[in-house]
């Protein structure tokens, strides 16, 4: 089970015009350079949303079926509250990004580099180090693994404070979490790998209701 956040669609350009030019002038010197420089440049003018958050699990609980606190097993309980009082008290997620290509050629890209927000806290950030495509006039989801210590984050909150937080990002609860989550594209043209100089931000509202 998963939570679709609101259609949002926000157009995010990639590339300058003169690194689009600079892609231009080199996709003559191969017919393979050619269609990486291609996809590469198709992405400019692909469109990016988060689309949804699933598998929502504090310190071992899966918390994406939940629909209240009341809904914890004594077992689940104990396993929070031992978590709570442990080095780290874990939480992971899975945020699907969905990818729209409204070139009539495939884009594609081979690393993306990402900073998660929510309600305006930085969460964590990573890489996802692996290369993926989007099919023209189509789109693609793209699944990012998410996984940081709660404690740190919100340091100095109760136990009873993070569950509600993360109740909220399983959609179970009333107020509507607010994501956000900035991108740095890579792509390799030629052996040569460029990336994006500053991040792309994609801006969204969740709620369950």
């Amino acid at each position: 089970m998963h939570f679709k956040l609101p259609q949002m669609p926000s157009k995010r350009k990639f590339f300058t015009p003169l690194f689009l030019l600079f892609l231009i002038a080199i996709s003559f010197t191969s017919c393979n350079v050619a269609k990486q420089a291609q996809q590469a440049s198709n992405l400019a003018s692909c469109d990016f949303r988060i689309k949804s958050v699933e598998h929502v699990t504090l310190a071992g609980i899966d918390l994406q079926n939940i629909r209240s606190v009341s809904d914890l097993g004594i077992s689940d309980v104990a396993m929070i509250l031992a978590g709570f009082t442990s080095p780290v008290f874990p939480l992971s997620l899975q945020l699907i990004l969905d990818g729209r290509n409204p070139n009539t050629k495939e884009a594609g890209l081979n690393r993306l580099e990402w900073i998660l927000f929510v309600d305006d806290i930085q969460m964590t950030s990573g890489i996802l180090n692996k290369p993926f495509s989007i099919p023209p006039l189509s789109s693609a989801t793209i699944p990012v693994e998410v996984g940081f210590d709660l404690k740190q984050v919100l340091s100095g909150k109760s136990a009873m404070a993070m569950l509600n937080f993360c109740m909220n990002l399983a959609g179970a609860g009333s107020t509507p979490t607010r994501f956000k989550i900035k991108l740095k594209p890579t792509v390799i043209v030629g052996g040569t790998a460029l990336t994006y100089p500053g991040y792309i931000t994609v801006n969204t509202t969740y709620t369950s209701k």
